[in-house]
Parts: C-alpha cells; structure tokens; sequence
C-alpha cells in the first residue's frame, strides 16, 4: 500500500496561505484523479481542489476553518482499498466468540468481508455512483443460522468503534451532500439552506420538495421569534461585542485599500450626465432578438462607453512604477463586485475586442460567477481600469478607491428622473452622476477631465459608438 499526500497548492500568483472552507470527501471515501474534494478559501476568491490522486482517502490532515501555509500536507489518500491494509472490521475479535456458535455481523454491514464497499469512514459521496453490496458468501463459509445464532455485545462494540461505511452514524455525521434532485438542490441553493440539514423523507431517503419548504417554514418561525440584534444590557459587556476574524478577501481588500489610498495619490471629480437616450437604447436592445434571453442593463453602456475613452485618453488605463508609466494597449475591465465574502474585483479580459453582446454576455458571466463565489484567481490578476456600479444599492455618487496596480476608477451612480434644463425648458430626464478617481501621478486634472467628459458624451449620445 502505498500513501500519498497532498499539499496544499498555490492556485494564484504569490498565494502563501488559504483557509480550508469544507471538506467534500471524508476518511473511507474513494476517490478518482480530478475529483472536487475540497473548497478552498484564499486572499482572492473561493477555489475547488481537485485530487492528483486516485484511491481511498486515509485521513484529512487539516480541519474545516483552519488557514494553513502553501505546501502544507493536507490530505493522505491510499492507492489501494483500506481492507487491504489489513484493517478489520466485520470479523469480531478472537475472543467475541462463543463455542459452537456461528456469529452474524449485524444487518447494516456487508455479507462478505471482501466486498468492494471502503469499510471505514463515509464511503463515496451521497450522489457518487454506488455499487449495491454482495449478498453471495465467499466460497467456504459456512450459512448462518438463525435459529442458533447470536450476536455477543463485544462484536457489536468492536463494529461502533470501527464503523461500517453504511451504518446511520457515518452517513450523517460525515457525508456531505444529502440525496436530492436537481430542483431541490437549486432551490436549496437559492434559500441559502444546507441540505444535509434537512431532514429526509424521501423513499431512497432523498430530501423532497416538501421536506424543504418545512423546512424553510420552520426557520422563518424561529428566526421571527428569535432575539434581537440588540444584546441585552444585563449580559456582560464581552458577550455584547461580536468579534469576526479578518481573513481571507476582507484581509486582501483591507491591505490594498490601505496601500493605494496612501501611496497613490487620488483626485476625484464628478459629473452629471443626462443618460434618457441609453435608457432608450437598452429598451431597444432587450426587445432585439439578438439580445434574447440576455440581461442588459445601463452598466452595460457604461462599460463600453469606458472603453471607448480610454482609447482616446490612453494614460488612464496604465499602471505606475517608480521608474516608469506602463501603459497598456489592452483593456482588462475591473468590475467591482460585492459578495457574500466580501468585495472582489475580478476583470474582463481584452474586453476591448468585444462587440456589445459578447460584453453583455461577459458582464452576466462575472456577476453570477462572483455570487456563486467561484471566481477563479486568474480572473482577479492583470486589471487595467475598474468601474464600480454604487448605483445598484441607489446611491448617486462616491469616491472610489482606486484597485492597485491601476491609476483610474469610474463610479456609476443610480439612474433617477430628476428636472433637467432641455432647450430653456425643465422637463423630467433620467439623470445620473459619474465620479472618477485618479492617480495624479499619471492622470491630471486635464487629462482625467477629458475622460470623463468622453464617457458621459457615450451615455447622453450611445449613437456615437457606431463612430
């Protein structure tokens, strides 16, 4: 038997450490080479680990909610099945046994002791393909006899100390995934609930539809009597103080806010813009059959509008050194993001070779990637220019902290009707307002101005991108 162990990888430029999230596989598991069996959590985003590995898992080396340093052994799996290690468990020991008794293992175990079931730990994941267990005895064993048969309390001690990869036990405390369809799933996916959490009625015990919106029920009933967030003032004043841990994207995004807004040093001007034609204009795009099934919204201009710009104001989509301004003659397009794990930047490569659908396509791709929090490192690295959507949550402007590594930042205000002065006349336009901030290092006053002005002339006027 051979044990081979895993290190932890560095899945990004200059990892050094990540925290493991979940476990997807747990000791007795079989596993195949490529396998998903860990969630990773590093400075960047969430990433999945699969297995360099074929074989049964041995032991996880690192528990849940650890941080632990790039190189550092976390899982040991065996390339050969743990019965042929020599480990037992379905025979009880010597001294179990009573004279001129046959003994039976008991039901949940497998008939024969060289089944291919693992026969520590979990077994394979819930939705893995199962083999279903030997029911033939091994040639030479004699039947029992349940009419003489008797199972002595030290064999079934010795089958708890080592369970059987089918007993309840097992199953519920280390498998990760309950059985349930693929509706159910997404429908647990999109409540935020835990399925191994719910419990099952289903006939081959999957969760059902029904088992999960008892217990949704549930969960509102005890969240609606649950105490406030307030702590009460009788309780100590420690227990009163919450205290998160800062790791993971909120420790990489609270260090390189800290380092650009104290090493760059940023301006920031602002603009209103008249944006009633590009609401025309993405009206007309959701009703073009081109667009079907598509999502398109305002930022969708906004962002091509910040291309277009930029190639007329190169010095914003650049990056300073001490020595020297690289200016770049590509465009990977930063969308700031706010997750569940905190804001991420990931970016759209050399979005200045995508037409207006293959954009929009991009833009939906990056949203719903972000959500998930399967935004992948590579998709973080090498941004040029970041825009940042404020207006999604309703506010009308802010001033951006520029991402590192870049020198300009486009805020995009919410897009209200407000009086607007059109030909000496006050008539109601949707209006926004824009706010850049630039590094003054590379971008002045002139040259960030123009800017601006160009990309609000493409939201007051998108007809000017045909140009």
């Amino acid at each position: 038997m051979t044990l081979n162990t895993f290190n932890l990888p560095d899945v990004g430029e200059g990892l050094t450490e990540a925290e493991i999230v979940r476990w997807q596989v747990q000791p007795g598991a079989t596993v195949a080479v490529n396998d998903v069996i860990v969630e990773i959590e590093t400075a960047k985003s969430l990433v999945e680990l699969p297995s360099p590995y074929a074989g049964v898992v041995a032991e996880l080396l690192v528990q849940e909610g650890e941080t632990v340093e790039v190189g550092t052994p976390i899982i040991s799996v065996s390339d050969t099945p743990l019965e042929d290690s020599g480990t037992p468990v379905e025979n009880p020991p010597a001294a179990a046994h009573v004279p001129g008794e046959l003994v039976t293992p008991p039901p949940p175990a497998p008939a024969s002791s060289d089944a291919g079931a693992p026969l520590v730990g979990t077994g394979p994941k819930a939705d893995s393909s199962r083999r279903r267990p030997r029911t033939g005895r091994p040639s030479g064993t004699a039947p029992a006899q349940p009419t003489t048969t008797t199972a002595p309390a030290p064999a079934t001690a010795h089958v708890t100390d080592v369970p059987s990869a089918r007993t309840p036990a097992a199953a519920s405390g280390a498998s990760r995934r309950a059985l349930a369809k693929p509706p159910v799933r997404k429908a647990a996916r999109d409540l935020g609930i835990d399925l191994a959490d719910v419990p099952a009625t289903g006939g081959s015990g999957e969760v059902t539809k029904q088992d999960l919106m008892s217990y949704q029920a549930q969960r509102d009933a005890e969240q609606d009597h649950a105490p406030s967030f307030w702590g009460a003032a009788t309780r100590p004043q420690d227990e009163r103080i919450e205290r998160i841990p800062v790791k993971g994207v909120r420790k990489a995004t609270a260090r390189a806010m800290v380092e650009s807004a104290f090493s760059a040093p940023h301006v920031s001007i602002f603009v209103d813009v008249d944006a009633s034609r590009t609401m025309e204009f993405v009206k007309r795009l959701k009703a073009s059959r081109d667009f079907e099934g598509i999502r398109v919204s305002p930022l969708l201009i906004l962002a091509k509008a910040v291309i277009w710009a930029a190639a007329r104001n190169p010095s914003v989509n650049a990056t300073w050194t001490d020595q020297e301004i690289l200016v770049k003659h590509f465009m990977n397009l930063g969308i700031a993001a706010a997750t569940p794990r905190g804001l991420m930047v990931p970016n759209i490569k050399d979005a200045q070779d995508l037409s207006l659908k293959e954009l929009a396509l991009a833009l939906n791709d990056l949203a719903s990637r972000a959500r998930a929090g399967k935004t992948q490192p590579a998709e973080m690295q090498g941004g040029t220019l970041t825009v940042t959507n404020i207006g999604a949550l309703g506010i009308d402007t802010g001033t951006p902290i520029i991402n590192p590594g870049e020198v300009a930042i486009v805020a995009f205000g919410t897009i209200k009707q407000k009086p607007w002065v059109l030909d000496g006349e006050v008539i109601p336009r949707w209006i926004t307002t824009l706010g850049g901030s630039f590094d003054h290092r590379v971008v002045d006053g002139d040259l960030s101005a123009r800017f601006m002005a160009d990309v609000a002339s493409i939201l007051e006027e998108p007809a000017l991108l045909l140009d």
